[in-house]
């Protein structure tokens, strides 16, 4: 017999995988606008390239807000995501990509770059250092001040097995993992706002047509650790 709420949580895990599964497929279609827009670029369709442009960071927008909803739902499931594979799991950082990955990106697919335009990616780069390691030094804090198992160890057995006990003991777990929810969801909320402020100001700084480079690198950064990570699963169960 399952226990208590674990079918819940699985239908909420079964309809974030449908999303992300739907998700993916429009970024592959996105992927193939980008290319054919890099391959046929025209100063003249500016103004269409842009659509195309904001229509891609809208995409990203609609998974943030997604994901916010499902770790309003259970914050657990996505510090430790079923619907990853364990190679995308280790690129996770507050889980999602970390922030600064964006500008290992745009130097390796933009060659292009003005003295002004690296001046002005290397200070939002100092920044986003900044803003990155003072999320992970409150993460840091809510493991430390927090009066209950290591997060992922909550994330690993999150269920009817944390609740077991009596009387008092019950709800000290519960106040426990409700503070420890909150916290988590909050800093989640604070590193994909960062996640989406740096793509955003990263784009702001670009032309079109670099832009359209830096977007296609991450699109098919992610898509080809998706594959691989498939890939890899497929040729473990074979084995």
């Amino acid at each position: 017999m399952a226990p208590p709420g674990s079918f819940g949580n699985s239908i909420t895990v079964d309809s974030f995988e449908a999303f992300l599964q739907g998700w993916l497929l429009r970024q592959e279609q996105f992927l193939n606008e980008l290319i054919i827009a890099q391959n046929t670029y025209d100063e003249s369709q500016e103004g269409i390239i842009k659509n195309l442009i904001s229509g891609v960071l809208v995409h990203y927008q609609e998974y943030f807000e997604e994901k916010s909803r499902m770790s309003h739902r259970n914050v657990f499931h996505v510090f430790s995501p079923a619907w990853f594979t364990p190679l995308e799991k280790s690129y996770l950082w507050i889980a999602g990509f970390k922030p600064g990955l964006a500008f290992s990106l745009v130097m390796n697919s933009v060659d292009d770059l003005s003295e002004n335009q690296v001046e002005r990616i290397n200070r939002l780069k100092f920044e986003t250092r900044v803003q990155e390691k003072n999320l992970m030094d409150e993460l840091a804090k809510i493991q430390e001040s927090v009066a209950a198992p290591p997060f992922i160890g909550l994330a690993q057995q999150f269920g009817a097995e944390l609740l077991k006990g009596e009387g008092g003991e019950i709800r000290e777990v519960d106040e426990n993992i409700e503070t420890l929810r909150s916290a988590l969801e909050n800093v989640i909320k604070d590193a994909d706002r960062l996640r989406t402020r740096t793509t955003e100001r990263v784009v702001g700084i670009l032309n079109p047509l670099q832009s359209l480079r830096f977007l296609t690198a991450t699109a098919q950064l992610q898509l080809r650790i998706r594959m691989l990570g498939t890939q890899r699963d497929r040729w473990s169960v074979d084995l």
